[in-house]
């Protein structure tokens, strides 16, 4: 019995039934957006600005908001959690007219030995999620856009951030993250595991976007035992990584 895998049925073609067109380029939509996946800063960084936009989803619409960094527009947006929902915010973005986009999040540690907050810069993707396969042969490597890349290295270096290059595991599902796929994974070589990286770079690159992505060191799944580590009140850190991540679209 043949299984038939729809996953790997990858159209090329740009035209689907309903296209992110349906969001028409925003005259003066900025070139530059970064998406964070910090909602409470998100809000408090664009507290008092009115949304030009906002991403409909039925659990509610997600604001995109302009800021200025370093006098330089930027669009701000909190792309929702999970594949799905972050690459529906990405594709929105890109159709306003966004082309240099960052993105922040936190992530979870398959390699033991970094502490809360440590920057984790991810330089390709294990695809365990669902998303990237409509983007990309289920046999291609994703990866950041090497300009993105190198943007958030000088500016790590620059800032004397320390941090860590490697690869990321794309997960749709954490609560299956058994220690046997956390051991493989490490033995691949990740460092951390997060729900939206694999997809972000292949729908980005789909697209024609310049797209790279900033992560700090959260919760650990690295031994039998979970430590969450209170990762999500890390205040510093995320406030932080989001300076980072406006630094680096701006050179863009």
């Amino acid at each position: 019995m043949t299984v038939h895998v729809p996953l790997f049925e990858f159209d090329p073609s740009p035209d689907a039934v309903i296209n992110p067109s349906i969001h028409s380029p925003r005259l003066g939509f900025p070139r530059h957006a970064v998406m964070c996946w910090f909602g409470n800063v998100v809000r408090e960084r664009t507290a008092g600005i009115e949304p030009v936009h906002h991403v409909p989803f039925e659990h509610g619409d997600h604001a995109i908001c302009i800021i200025e960094h370093g006098g330089t527009p930027v669009a701000l947006v909190s792309p929702g959690v999970g594949a799905p929902a972050a690459v529906t915010s990405l594709e929105v973005v890109i159709a306003l007219g966004a082309t240099y986009i960052i993105g922040c999040g936190g992530a979870g540690i398959v390699k033991a030995g970094f502490d809360v907050g440590h920057v984790i810069v991810p330089t390709g993707a294990v695809r365990d999620e669902g998303t990237s396969y409509h983007y990309a042969p289920y046999d291609a490597e994703v990866a950041p856009h090497p300009r993105a890349l190198a943007a958030i290295d000088d500016v790590l270096t620059e800032a004397g951030v320390p941090h860590d290059r490697g690869l990321v595991w794309t997960t749709d599902a954490f609560f299956r993250e058994t220690p046997a796929k956390v051991a493989r994974r490490r033995e691949q070589g990740c460092l951390a595991v997060d729900m939206e990286a694999s997809a972000m770079f292949a729908c980005a690159a789909f697209r024609g976007a310049t797209y790279g992505q900033l992560l700090y060191a959260g919760d650990d799944v690295s031994a039998a035992e979970w430590d969450h580590r209170h990762w999500d009140q890390q205040s510093g850190a995320r406030d932080r990584l989001l300076d980072l991540a406006l630094d680096t679209v701006v050179r863009l």
